[in-house]
């Protein structure tokens, strides 16, 4: 699978944001893997609050999105367009 833009997932409350993205490291040719940043929303007119990231493999990384989304999590483009 290839992710070649940034997916958006926010929960049914409107108060918490997951991001998916691809990591570029550019010590190994292959690039394998994901990044997942997560953070809070206080209100939908201002920027998301980043808390943290970490790293997984794009697998790991679609397989949580998949079950975020049957957890009632809903895709969202809201925020693309302030990065």
């Amino acid at each position: 699978m290839k992710l070649t833009e940034e997916l958006f997932l926010m929960n049914k409350q409107r108060n918490r944001l997951k991001r998916f993205r691809k990591y570029e490291n550019i010590a190994y040719k292959e690039n394998d893997y994901m990044e997942i940043d997560f953070g809070y929303i206080f209100r939908t007119s201002t920027k998301p609050v980043w808390k943290g990231s970490k790293i997984e493999t794009i697998e790991d990384g679609y397989k949580e999105y998949k079950d975020m989304l049957k957890e009632g999590w809903k895709k969202t483009n809201l925020y693309k367009r302030n990065f």
